[in-house]
């Protein structure tokens, strides 16, 4: 029985999801590893069916678990590498002229970024790759500030390995019922959307209101005093004799 079969517990897999079992089956842990890959470059490919898909592939035998996590991981460090060049080709100066160019964005909100990610940059990266969304977006402003590639890859791996770890062996573990791993990991997807939705959507209405407070004139009147001509005549008076 092939994987296609066992993987059917519920509903025949059709779609992205069949693809990739078509992939792993074929070509095993180097399958895995280049899906990985392609998910970081496009990020509304979800690690959420790929990782777990990898962990039910080892465990009918199409690969070791250690080599399903060691070829997703290798994996998530080529995408995140390739975005870091695209980040690093971008660099600050095209970034900044983009920024500026877009609405309700300051060049102060730039300063303000650039400044938290030189002293928050390597944990940005770290967590980053845990969390939905932002695991592929975290590379880019690493490669405009030229973040030293070698901690970046450092902490790409080592955060790309916890996450990778944690899904492949719940489809693992899980065996024929990987697939509640997307269901559950997809709630957590859908709140971080959520959050992200809500903080540009406050970003805006501050920055508006911001805006028009600035833009409105003064209302409160002001009282103007007439100017006094130094050279006004003034009243002689005559001395008596």
């Amino acid at each position: 029985m092939d994987l296609t079969t066992l993987a059917a517990t519920s509903a025949e897999p059709t779609g992205f999801t069949a693809w990739v079992i078509s992939v792993m089956e074929a070509l095993g842990g180097p399958g895995a590893g280049a899906i990985v890959a392609l998910e970081n470059l496009f990020p509304p490919i979800p690690s959420e069916v790929i990782l777990p898909l990898a962990g039910f592939t080892a465990s009918q035998g199409g690969m070791t678990v250690i080599g399903a996590i060691l070829w997703t991981t290798l994996g998530s460090l080529v995408g995140a590498l390739a975005l870091y060049g695209i980040g690093a080709t971008l660099g600050r100066d095209r970034t900044r002229a983009i920024a500026a160019k877009l609405p309700l964005v300051k060049i102060a909100d730039i300063d303000k970024t650039e400044a938290w990610f030189a002293k928050h940059g390597v944990k940005a990266v770290f967590f980053g790759r845990m969390i939905p969304l932002f695991r592929s977006f975290i590379s880019l402003p690493a490669g405009v500030e030229r973040m030293r590639v070698s901690t970046f890859a450092l902490f790409t791996t080592l955060g790309s390995l916890i996450w990778n770890t944690v899904f492949v062996l719940a489809g693992y573990l899980l065996g024929e019922s990987w697939y509640l791993v997307e269901q559950y990991a997809g709630v957590f997807s859908k709140a971080v959307l959520v959050v992200a939705v809500l903080a540009v959507v406050a970003f805006v209405v501050v920055r508006i209101r911001n805006n028009r407070s600035d833009t409105e004139p003064d209302d409160v009147p002001t009282v103007q005093f007439a100017r006094v001509s130094a050279e006004a005549p003034t009243e002689e008076f005559r001395r008596l004799r």
